[in-house]
């Protein structure tokens, strides 16, 4: 992989709830400056779209960060994403369902917004809530909801992605590994156990220590 297509591997990613338009014009502007996507929160998306500085895509997330909303709700936002500009949608599962044993309502969920949507749909699982059985649960029904991608974590919850997470993932679909990754070595090992996309604030300087 060289430097232009590890850079194309990263959502470089500003999600806090104090995000303001100026945190987001920046991630945009490290974006565009280094090849890397962005993802950002759905508020901002017609802005972004508009602004005259594109990344490769613009990620939004749906169903944020808890994944409890209604599920025609996370529809709604998915479609209002994808009109306003998102390239990709990062949808949260409902977790307490798919602990409950709900996996046929956890994924007719995703399945409505996979088909509201002409984008790429991330499945986030949050792993660091789930067992191993769980986490092949969850993965099972964004595959059964022709999801395009699994995602580890929104990063709202206890810990973030770990390359045993990413390796049992990859078994179904490809992986977006999000969460505490913030430099190049870190970002490579979790690519090596099998992911394709990474989701970090840190992407400049995920980005910079790729080796010259």
């Amino acid at each position: 992989m060289d430097r232009d297509e590890f850079a194309a591997s990263i959502d470089h990613t500003v999600l806090g709830p104090e995000t303001t338009w100026s945190d987001v014009r920046t991630v945009l502007d490290e974006a565009a400056d280094h090849g890397m996507n962005a993802c950002i929160p759905p508020c901002y998306v017609p802005e972004a779209a508009d602004y005259d500085r594109a990344p490769e895509a613009i990620a939004t997330v749906v169903g944020f960060p808890h994944g409890q909303h209604a599920p025609e709700a996370k529809r709604d936002e998915a479609v209002g994403a994808w009109e306003d500009g998102a390239d990709e949608i990062d949808l949260v599962i409902n977790v307490g369902r798919l602990k409950a044993g709900e996996d046929d309502v956890v994924a007719a969920e995703i399945s409505d917004v996979v088909a509201a949507v002409p984008v790429p749909v991330k499945v986030i699982i949050e792993t660091a809530l789930l067992s191993d059985a769980e986490k092949r649960r969850a993965c099972e029904a964004a595959v059964d909801a022709d999801a395009d991608m699994v995602k580890t974590s929104t990063g709202f919850a206890d810990g973030g992605a770990a390359v045993p997470d990413v390796e049992l993932m990859s078994e179904y679909l490809p992986v977006k590994a999000s969460g505490g990754v913030g430099s190049y070595e870190e970002a490579t090992a979790m690519l090596d156990a099998g992911a394709t996309r990474i989701g970090a604030s840190s992407g400049v300087a995920i980005v910079e220590g790729y080796p010259e």
